[in-house]
């Protein structure tokens, strides 16, 4: 806390240049002193922009360093916090540096093997290709002839992100202490999610095994391929990954000039969505234009997974729910959903809650339906929390991020398709699979419970049965013992029955 309290006015300088009072001011959960106060210092120190009031934020965030660049890439899904035009700003950050020295690059991977370079790579270029906050990354061949993509962390960076995650921690318990309302908006939560994705960025080998495990889940997919890992040269601070060849999704007109047919991989874009997204419940996170290529056969080949995200069975029915709601403009459902999932509060006026959607949903369900952003709506959505008692869910903020760019990405591929209508049909026909599924479990666990009512009948029976051979000398009279462990494993057996039909 001391360190926080020390570097606390440098912070406060930057992003008080930045505008950060004044878009907080607009938080109705803080009290009215605090707001006044942020009006006053908003006043005093703001960089003025009114036309893009979130880039002089962004701006002070990208000189504060990595961690802060990555927190307002965190923050631009939390338009309930930011406001929809911030958090819209807030995306555009670029995750980019200047890069370290390639000798510092081929020190770092010799400490790593624990070998020369020459035994491992027969060429290594020494100028990176992408150099971003947290790594950069290089291509070469291996020995075997094998062409690489080597991505490597930048030195000091896991110290120097501690640092300030740990900054972002105390903050966070200290406007839930100062403002008690804004528990609801899950602050320490979001940070504990945005560490957890941090410490997955920074141990190369957890990005390695998100790779490898979106493999497996696209293995028998057509139209999509993941990249392969070589393990033995991944290690915490260095992921060598097969390197692909291919035109990136949004160069429109290159994919054109090579015969492709965009419509087709639109299709293909929606459905790998839909397959990550409901099927498997692990979705690329990062999808923005650089992180997807299309190879020369129209296969989709996405990179760069750092960031993934996880959803829960309970929490993708939501959604197919949600979609179809959505994109039904029914919004008296919509407003359902949330009461039946918890995220608003029993007291909150479903009905008052549906006009506040369709108050903000309506003008962007209006567009054609080619423009309609679904993210710009949930986000919409998420910032009624400042005016309704909405429970935020953190997955649910990321996924509308990841939404936004999938958007954007189609958009720029093929701006007269709308991909919703495909993940749509996709999404409810797994909802109906899903409650199918349900529904059979439930009516077996139903059969297990009326079969556990008549357990106590059935013993008395079976012990009336054996008190009347009793004057026989044999059998053997079993014990009460034995009678429960016949019973118990004669309901496994029904009950492990009714699974398998």
């Amino acid at each position: 806390m001391l360190k926080m309290i020390i570097r606390l006015p440098w912070v406060a300088w930057h992003l008080s240049r930045g505008g950060i009072f004044g878009h907080l001011s607009g938080v109705l959960l803080f009290p009215p002193w605090l707001r006044r106060l942020m009006i006053v210092l908003n006043q005093l120190m703001a960089t003025r922009n009114p036309e893009r009031p979130g880039i002089a934020l962004a701006q002070a965030l990208t000189a504060l360093g990595p961690g802060f660049i990555k927190f307002g890439q965190a923050l631009s899904t939390r338009s309930d916090l930011m406001g929809a035009d911030v958090a819209r700003d807030l995306a555009t950050l670029q995750d980019q540096l200047p890069a370290f020295p390639g000798a510092t690059a081929r020190r770092i991977l010799e400490r790593e093997f624990a070998v020369p370079l020459d035994t491992v790579f027969a060429d290594f270029n020494d100028t990176p290709v992408a150099a971003a906050s947290i790594a950069q990354v290089h291509f070469a061949t291996l020995s075997n002839g094998r062409d690489v993509a080597v991505k490597i962390l930048r030195p000091g960076i896991r110290a120097r992100m501690d640092r300030d995650i740990a900054f972002f921690g105390a903050i966070a318990r200290l406007v839930e202490a100062i403002a008690p309302a804004t528990k609801r908006l899950k602050l320490v939560e979001a940070v504990a999610q945005f560490a957890h994705y941090s410490d997955v960025e920074l141990d190369l080998r957890l990005e390695g095994a998100s790779a490898s495990k979106l493999r497996d889940n696209h293995r028998d997919d057509d139209g999509i391929y993941v990249p392969s890992i070589e393990w033995p040269l991944t290690t915490e601070e260095v992921l060598v990954m097969e390197r692909v060849h291919g035109t990136r999704i949004d160069d429109r007109q290159g994919l054109i000039a090579k015969g492709h047919d965009i419509d087709a991989i639109t299709a293909i874009a929606a459905k790998c969505f839909f397959f990550q997204v409901f099927r498997d419940g692990f979705f690329h996170a990062d999808m923005h234009p650089g992180n997807i290529f299309i190879r020369d056969d129209g296969v989709l080949i996405p990179i760069d997974f750092g960031i993934m995200g996880d959803l829960s069975v309970k929490d993708r029915l939501f959604l197919a729910q949600l979609l179809n709601a959505i994109l039904d403009r029914d919004y008296d459902t919509v407003a359902q959903l949330h009461r039946d999932a918890g995220m608003i509060h029993p007291q909150v006026p479903v009905h008052g809650f549906a006009q506040a959607i369709r108050a903000v949903a309506e003008p962007v369900m209006d567009q054609p339906m080619g423009k309609v952003s679904l993210g710009a709506v949930l986000g919409q959505i998420f910032g009624l929390a400042r005016r309704y008692d909405v429970e935020v869910q953190p997955q649910f903020t990321l996924l509308q991020k990841t939404m936004g760019m999938a958007e954007g990405v189609g958009r720029q591929l093929n701006p007269d398709a709308n991909m919703w209508p495909i993940a749509r049909d996709l999404a409810s026909e797994w909802a109906e699979d899903q409650g199918g599924m349900l529904a059979q479990i439930s009516a077996i666990a139903d059969k297990a419970l009326a079969f556990g009512m008549k357990l106590p009948d059935l013993l008395d029976r079976a012990e009336t049965i054996l008190n009347r051979l009793d004057d026989e000398p044999e059998p053997p009279k079993p014990t009460h013992h034995f009678l429960w462990v016949v019973a118990i494993g004669t309901l496994s057996g029904v009950t492990f029955g009714f699974f398998i039909i």
